[in-house]
């Protein structure tokens, strides 16, 4: 029974005393063995990092918020008062609401003069507005100064930036106190619904937008129109889904023996072939001689 399991024996044995060591293949040995090692790393490394793949579709994402959308908003105003500053919110459902105060802050800055404006607040899911402007202040002033400074506008879920490169906040940074203190100030925005899936499956819903913007001193037949900072959106029906994904475990086990045994096989047949090589150019020496 055992000499009929002996003949299924694939990885036939030869005795030590029928090979030959050399120093060409103890060099190319531990070559292979150091190449093999770095090729390894490599692979664990790319299987324990996770990779990102997006995808585009039609749909939206966040079905249960109640088609409400949240906004994070938070600017510097440094010449206007914070009694005079208000956030107005507009959209096509028939929503006009002046002088928004919920989960918001106004901060007084250079000595009252100026204000910083914080506040987190809902838009529904429809074209529509909101600003900044003096028309909830109980005195319109007569020259309101609108040179600003955004530090964030930003949409839904708050995403780690060096997870996915996108426009989250692409206003964050934008400058306006050299502008004419004067002008009204249009940010035209263009929603884009996104969704980041981690591996586990959470799902986490946010918004990219691009950006347009124009300065302009607005006027009508009774005079100069009071200026404010206008914030116009629209949503696109195209939504953005990044999916965390990482690599089947049998693909880095498949590949690892790739590696092993394709290392091998090539180090074996370079050995063969410099050691063949050898073995003819001694019997050319040894011709020569005799």
């Amino acid at each position: 029974c055992n000499f009929f399991l002996h003949r299924f024996d694939i990885y036939r044995k030869v005795p030590k005393d029928l090979t030959q060591p050399t120093y060409t293949g103890a060099f190319i040995s531990i070559l292979c063995c150091v190449f093999i090692l770095f090729l390894f790393l490599s692979e664990l490394t790319g299987f324990i990092a996770t990779e990102i793949v997006n995808e585009l579709y039609v749909d939206d994402p966040d079905k249960d918020s109640g088609g409400k959308i949240e906004v994070s908003l938070n600017i510097t105003l440094p010449n206007l008062h914070c009694d005079l500053v208000g956030l107005d919110i507009q959209d096509e459902m028939g929503r006009h609401e002046v002088g928004h105060i919920e989960n918001s802050m106004k901060i007084p800055l250079n000595q009252g003069g100026g204000c910083r404006f914080e506040g987190e607040f809902n838009i529904n899911k429809v074209p529509g507005n909101f600003h900044i402007s003096t028309h909830s202040a109980s005195a319109q002033p007569q020259n309101p100064d609108m040179t600003h400074f955004i530090h964030k506008l930003a949409f839904g879920d708050k995403l780690q930036m060096h997870q996915v490169k996108g426009a989250f906040n692409a206003l964050g940074g934008a400058d306006r106190l050299a502008s004419n203190p004067l002008a009204s100030h249009d940010y035209i925005l263009k929603i884009v619904p996104t969704v980041y899936e981690d591996l586990s499956g959470k799902q986490k819903f946010s918004y990219q937008y691009t950006v347009a913007n124009k300065e302009y001193v607005a006027y009508s037949h009774t005079g100069r129109i009071v200026p404010a900072i206008w914030f116009r959106y629209d949503l696109s029906p195209i939504t953005v889904k990044y999916t965390e994904r990482r690599q089947p475990f049998y693909r880095f086990i498949t590949t690892i023996c790739a590696i092993v045994g394709g290392t091998f096989t090539v180090a074996g047949i370079i050995d063969s072939c410099i050691f063949t090589a050898s073995e003819a150019w001694k019997k050319i020496q040894i011709g020569k001689m005799s």
